[in-house]
């Protein structure tokens, strides 16, 4: 599993979009459950932080738009 410190002002979604390119739902819930201590440090994080980056596809699934017309 790949590493990343976190930079003073950094929130969790911005670290993860910064180091995996993603920051969906799927990839914030595998985040948080191989971090579960990191709420403790509130919405922003310190600077040196080491988070643990779940391993995730590159691209998130498609979702496909709900319109008025299905």
């Amino acid at each position: 599993m790949r590493k990343a410190r976190s930079v003073a002002g950094d929130s969790v979604n911005l670290l993860l979009y910064r180091e995996t390119g993603r920051s969906d739902d799927a990839a914030e819930e595998a985040l948080w459950k191989l971090n579960p201590t990191l709420a403790e440090f509130g919405p922003i994080l310190p600077a040196g932080v080491w988070i643990v980056l779940p391993e995730l596809d590159v691209k998130p699934s498609v979702v496909k738009a709900v319109t008025a017309w299905d």
